[in-house]
């Protein structure tokens, strides 16, 4: 595994004459690797430990400046993933848990995605279901390998799925808040999800629903939430590092070439959104 820092990264690979990158981590290190792959066109063999699904993405993400940007290119798709339960048991059960539902952000934003179609959307409600069942297995039970090779299966799906479709306001405000903040990727998705849930839940009804069914409760928001409580996440944007004066800046930032979504963005709308989810407040609510 290369361990340099990005702007290292083509030297590093010239030095070893490499042949190709061994990626054994999480969306961290495997990200390394596809920025490798992305400059060198090195073939990826990904080992994932955690639960994010991103081996099984083309998707990549550098960030410069202060700015986080992503792009899609077949170059950096693993070429082999190698999936073992047991590779995941020295993951903490509460990074376990919100590196499960970063995964699952992929799958909720597939549902109502501007290419959504329905072999991804199968894909999607089966992530959130077998994702959803076991990440509370993991966090009452570490050692539960049954658990931790269903969230594999379902990161599986979720990094399908985003092969698949594109992404929307989730993803963006996400990459706001990590490239321009410096926030923890798992768990800003996390504690993010169900507020961006609610914000697109009245224009799309029929995801929604569908992701409560996934999940077994009420509504999609709330489930979310609820299980984000369950893995013991953070739950305020407070708590990861943001700073209240920063939230109008965080708002200009993803109101700036935004993604497609279905609710239009509301600048009014997206800066009460953030700033629920910096007091930790109930989405919604």
């Amino acid at each position: 595994m290369c361990r340099c820092k990005p702007p290292r990264r083509r030297a590093a690979a010239k030095s070893l004459n490499a042949d190709c990158c061994i990626a054994i981590g999480g969306g961290s290190t495997i990200g390394l690797a596809k920025a490798i792959a992305l400059d060198c066109g090195l073939p990826i063999l990904a080992v994932p430990t955690t639960f994010s699904g991103s081996e099984m993405t083309p998707v990549w993400g550098l960030t410069e400046g202060g700015i986080k940007t992503a792009g899609r290119d077949v170059r950096v798709l693993p070429k082999t993933v190698i999936y073992d339960p047991e590779l995941t048991l020295s993951l903490p059960p509460a990074a376990a848990g919100t590196s499960g539902i970063n995964a699952m952000a992929h799958a909720v934003e597939a549902l109502y995605a501007e290419d959504a179609n329905p072999v991804a959307s199968l894909m999607a409600e089966e992530s959130l279901r077998a994702l959803a069942a076991s990440l509370p297995k993991i966090i009452a039970e570490p050692a539960n390998l049954e658990a931790r090779g269903a969230a594999l299966y379902g990161a599986w799906l979720a990094g399908m799925v985003l092969s698949l479709v594109d992404v929307a306001l989730h993803h963006k405000l996400c990459h706001t808040l990590g490239g321009s903040f410096g926030l923890p990727h798992a768990e800003m998705h996390t504690l993010m999800l169900p507020h961006t849930a609610a914000y697109n839940a009245p224009a799309t009804p029929d995801a929604m629903a569908r992701v409560a069914r996934a999940l077994g409760a009420e509504s999609a928001p709330s489930g979310l939430y609820n299980l984000a409580r369950a893995v013991g996440a953070k739950m305020a944007l407070s708590e990861l590092g943001m700073r209240e004066a920063d939230l109008d800046r965080a708002t200009d930032i993803a109101l700036s070439n935004p993604y497609y979504n279905p609710r239009p963005i509301e600048k009014t709308a997206i800066r009460a959104l953030l700033d629920d989810a910096f007091h930790g407040r109930t989405p919604g609510g």
